[in-house]
């Protein structure tokens, strides 16, 4: 039982962070961490289509849809046709988006990939292959998630 309850206690602490870290980034940037990093996404790049913060956060365009309209309600990034193709929309992140992304607190995952990334090779595949094991063990492999750390997001919707 110890070590159930060990195990218990790492998850709570590991939800707890990520509800923290959402909870200042909201009262902070008015933002969820999930919006938080399509706004980083496009601030990397200078504009994107949909369809790159698709594949880079590995979900649907239909979600990125409705993130960027967020954004845009927000004054955020804007919608522009691309000049090269009428038929892609590109998404570019306004003075106030790029105020928001540089006011930031810093972003929870971040601190979290810095680490990951200082650790042996043997390590990082060890908890790689710990993670999977406990989504199986909570039904949750399957689950549509985002490489972002917010457990919030999705069950509140987009």
């Amino acid at each position: 039982m110890e070590r159930i309850d060990t195990c218990l206690i790492a998850l709570r602490r590991i939800l707890r962070a990520t509800d923290t870290y959402a909870r200042d980034l909201a009262q902070s940037a008015g933002l969820t961490a999930v919006q938080f990093r399509v706004l980083q996404l496009i601030a990397e790049r200078g504009r994107c289509t949909a369809t790159e913060i698709s594949h880079r956060m590995i979900v649907s365009q239909a979600t990125v849809t409705a993130l960027v309209d967020k954004l845009v309600k927000k004054g955020l990034v804007v919608r522009e046709k691309s000049d090269t193709d009428r038929r892609q929309t590109n998404i570019i992140l306004t003075e106030h988006g790029r105020a928001t992304v540089d006011n930031a607190p810093d972003a929870l995952q971040q601190q979290f990939v810095a680490r990951f990334e200082a650790l042996e090779d043997w390590e990082q595949s060890m908890i790689v292959a710990s993670l999977e094991r406990v989504a199986t063990m909570l039904n949750a492999a399957n689950l549509d998630a985002s490489p972002v750390l917010d457990s919030r997001e999705f069950r509140n919707g987009v």
